[in-house]
């Protein structure tokens, strides 16, 4: 596998509506160069400048952008990027393709005016927009795989706690539909389009944060900052040590394999 170019850390958020900018979002980037990441600024369509804070669609549009220019990157997000085994079954889904087809009905929260919250007590679905609340859902104590192998992790269908990703997974998979479509070939859906890309395509990977945030001194970044941050710097740091294609292949059996095609993995467990 080639080696990247780029180290993206992307600390996400499931607040607002895609277009709002996020206090939460942070973006930090790394290169090979760099002795440490640093935080890039989202544009300011109309002004000519830059903005502190970056919108989803925003964060798209960037990774859409670089993915077209041909570099070898890796970007990691904080979000889920699939739903336990179990959806699938009881969905009829066979697939992480399908999944997101089927997810993007039945929680369009790319749409401009869309909130997660919107979707979930349904006045997205009284607009006319989506079909009602609860029939696209799970229990709080549902689990994939990869979050039963770490300590911490939290279902993605557990919200309205501190340290849920729940909100931003809801938030954040319709636009990993959107780059799907629209980057074609161009990006590797890590684990999803294979476990070992081939070094032609861009990576986007899932990342879990809470792993990594306190192995680098925090300074005066704020917790998202830190996070996005930690990211950056350990996907850097794990490939100039070699490393970084070891977390590729986590020691999985062939079965937990197969559950992990649809469940996708965080990108860090082994």
């Amino acid at each position: 596998m080639a080696p990247f170019t780029r180290f993206i850390g992307i600390d996400y958020s499931g607040a607002g509506t895609p277009h709002e900018r996020l206090p939460g979002l942070q973006v930090y980037v790394a290169t090979p160069a760099d002795a440490l990441p640093r935080k890039v600024s989202a544009a300011a369509p109309g002004r000519g400048g830059r903005s502190p804070h970056w919108t989803r669609a925003g964060v798209a549009q960037w990774l859409l952008h670089l993915a077209r220019s041909g570099e070898p990157f890796v970007a990691g997000l904080d979000f889920c990027f699939s739903f336990p085994q179990a959806y699938f079954h009881r969905n009829g889904l066979p697939g992480w393709p399908a999944f997101l087809e089927d997810f993007i009905t039945h929680w369009p929260t790319h749409l401009d005016h869309a909130t997660v919250e919107a979707v979930r007590d349904g006045s997205l679905h009284r607009a006319g927009f989506a079909l009602a609340p609860g029939q696209r859902t799970g229990a709080s104590t549902e689990y994939r795989l990869a979050e039963r192998w770490t300590s911490s992790a939290k279902s993605v269908f557990l919200f309205d706690v501190n340290g849920s990703v729940a909100k931003s997974s809801h938030a954040g998979i319709p636009w990993l539909a959107w780059l799907r479509r629209e980057a074609g070939d161009r990006l590797h859906f890590w684990p999803f389009d294979g476990w070992r890309p081939d070094g032609r395509k861009a990576v986007l990977a899932e990342v879990y944060p809470s792993l990594l945030r306190h192995r680098y001194p925090r300074e005066d970044r704020s917790p998202d900052e830190q996070d996005a941050f930690a990211v950056a710097a350990w996907l850097a740091d794990m490939q100039g040590r070699g490393a970084l294609q070891d977390y590729f292949a986590p020691p999985l059996t062939g079965a937990e394999r197969r559950i992990a095609s649809l469940e996708g993995w965080i990108f860090g467990v082994r």
